[in-house]
């Protein structure tokens, strides 16, 4: 510009100035001939007023749209400038603010677009955009890395020949169904993607961005909870199997222990006794093994805190939240104390729990909330999964825990999660709740204490034999187990009565002394641990007095109660030898003080 100045007016002196946009001072950045502190005076009076009346000296303000200011100044000879010397100095000064505004113009593009490149480098995922005609516009560097190819060799190629051959489909339905459809599943020999098409402007589906993420750990630790799930269900199944197996078993080991000490057995019978004592051990071996399997994670408890748990479990819940349109929240109080848990087992229940809400928001046809809330509880920790969906009602939420109950049609739902769940739970010595109403949500509170209860209380060391006669109730729904015991029991020497359940158990226990009561947990009408829990009610030291017996020692609730109580437990099927050690504790303990009456 200087150049074709000096060219035009041939000037004494020149200087082009351009002012601060922060102070508004002039910085003289260029200058010839006179000295340019005495053009300053100039420079402002153009910059102020736009222009200078025309004498020997003339001056321009240089300005543009978007405020870039500066000025020019000319020092003329003898021959005083003119008006048109001042329309051609006004004509300089417009070329110089557009060149001025391109030069801005240019930055601003390459700052954009260094700044989109630095931003869309930095994310983890792969994303391209690719326009109308099937052509990458831009890619990141994740996605170069995905395909294999140098960054600066993607720009203006076609998609298809980028990308591994058997993604064709899926990247083809990705872009048709672009900010409708779901995520689509795309696979290697070792690694796993989810690709997501979404339409740059809503209202023009031209270019498209395709957004590829890397979900391998992510499938992988959902393999491993549907497989926890899975093994959740078969200790289930288990525990029942071998409650229903061990009764009977208990039968047969007890009477077959028993005839072969009965002296008159006939000698023909003692080998088939013995067969069938080795074969009901054989079996009795196989549930043990059974439950073993069933409770092989019990050991894998360790300090845990309860914020990166639910962190993790919604990161690993994000996708299918954001399907069914529902904004989940964490909100952990300060402070919580770290719990003795299983972490995987734990993180299964609230992954059941949040997926029930998220499925019960969709059910509503409506985009929707979940809160989950960590709070302090007693000495542990209190988790609500609070959502507001279509909520439950009364007579659903009273199932909800139930095995194979279930809302959801047919294919979609087992009706396993919540009775899974709730077993695990109470594993931990904790409990879910529910709170719900119908059109109003539902609350589920996870509660865990701090640290587990310690295990039930075990047989003493064995005595050989009871030193005097006791009176000695069972109470068992077995009519066999009943009969068994009865036979054992007077054989060496005790009296006893027996009761079907716990009912016609206490009405036995108000009419007579007792030096031992054996009962069983699972019975109809009244169970175990009801009848335990009414007569600590109506006579705290015959309860004292004590014993269950069990063939299920897998189930939550089971051993939650053993734990609570600290009383002594048979396992079903036990043998003779356990029985004989039992009453011989129990005889020595009652040479001491004496029978209980149950209306003490």
């Amino acid at each position: 510009m200087a150049q074709h100045l000096k060219a035009s007016f041939r000037p004494a002196g020149l200087a082009i100035a351009l002012a601060d946009p922060d102070s508004g001072q002039l910085r003289i950045l260029h200058h010839d001939g006179a000295d340019p502190e005495e053009l300053r005076p100039l420079l402002e009076a153009a910059l102020r007023d736009g222009v200078t009346p025309v004498t020997n000296r003339l001056g321009v303000a240089i300005a543009s749209k978007r405020g870039i200011g500066g000025a020019i100044a000319l020092a003329g000879g003898v021959t005083p400038f003119t008006t048109e010397d001042l329309g051609l100095l006004q004509a300089f000064a417009s070329i110089t603010a557009l060149a001025l505004e391109s030069t801005h113009l240019v930055e601003a593009f390459d700052d954009s677009k260094r700044s989109w490149e630095d931003t869309v480098d930095a994310v983890s995922m792969a994303l391209c955009i690719v326009d109308r005609n099937g052509r990458i516009q831009r890619a990141n560097r994740a996605f170069a890395a995905l395909i294999g190819a140098p960054i600066t060799g993607i720009a203006g190629r076609p998609w298809l020949e980028l990308i591994p051959p058997g993604w064709a489909g899926g990247v083809m339905t990705a872009l048709e169904t672009a900010g409708v459809g779901p995520e689509i599943e795309l696979r290697t020999s070792e690694r796993c993607f989810a690709v997501t098409g979404y339409p740059i402007s809503a209202s023009e589906r031209g270019s498209l961005v395709l957004l590829f993420e890397d979900q391998t750990e992510r499938r992988r630790l959902q393999d491993q909870l549907i497989q926890s799930e899975k093994m959740s269900a078969i200790g289930q199944l288990i525990a029942g199997v071998a409650h229903d197996l061990n009764n009977p078993l208990t039968s047969v080991v007890g009477f077959a222990d028993f005839l072969a000490e009965t002296e008159d057995t006939p000698a023909k019978l003692r080998e088939p006794l013995r067969v069938i004592q080795q074969e009901a051990e054989r079996a009795a071996n196989i549930v043990r093994n059974l439950l073993s399997f069933a409770r092989k994670q019990e050991h894998r408890r360790g300090s845990t805190a309860v914020r990166p748990l639910l962190n993790a479990t919604l990161g690993l819940l994000h996708n299918q939240l954001m399907t069914n349109h529902v904004e989940a929240r964490l909100e952990v109080e300060p402070d919580l104390p770290e719990l003795d848990i299983d972490a995987n087992q734990i993180q299964q229940v609230f992954v059941n729990l949040i997926n029930n809400a998220a499925q019960a928001i969709a059910s509503a046809g409506r985009p929707g909330a979940i809160l989950i809330r960590a709070r302090k509880w007693i000495d542990g920790v209190a988790v609500d999964v609070i959502d507001d969906g279509p909520g439950i009602s009364p007579e659903l939420a009273a199932k909800v825990f139930e095995p194979f109950f279930t809302t959801k049609p047919e294919g979609q739902g087992t009706g396993l999660g919540l009775s899974i769940s709730q077993g695990i739970v109470k594993e931990h010595g904790g409990r879910i709740a529910l709170t719900s109403a119908e059109n109003a949500g539902a609350t589920f509170t996870v509660e865990l204490p701090r640290r587990s209860r310690p295990a039930p209380a075990p047989l003493p060391e064995a005595v050989q034999a009871a030193p005097h006669p006791l009176r000695v109730l069972v109470v068992d729904d077995e009519p066999h187990i009943l009969h068994y015991m009865r036979a054992t029991l007077e054989a060496w020497g005790h009296s006893v009565d027996v009761a079907a359940d716990g009912h016609i158990g206490l009405e036995r226990a108000a009419q007579g002394d007792f030096d031992l009561i054996i009962s069983d947990l699972r019975m109809p009408r009244l169970g175990g641990r009801e009848f335990y829990e009414e007569l600590q009610r109506r006579a705290p030291p015959l309860a004292r007095r004590m014993v269950f017996s069990t063939g299920d020692t897998i189930r939550g609730d089971t051993l939650s109660f053993l734990e609570q109580q600290g009383r002594p437990c048979l396992h079903k099927p036990f043998s003779l030898a356990e029985l004989r050690t039992l009453l011989g504790n129990v005889s020595r303990q009652g040479q001491v003080g004496t029978p209980v009456r149950a209306s003490e």
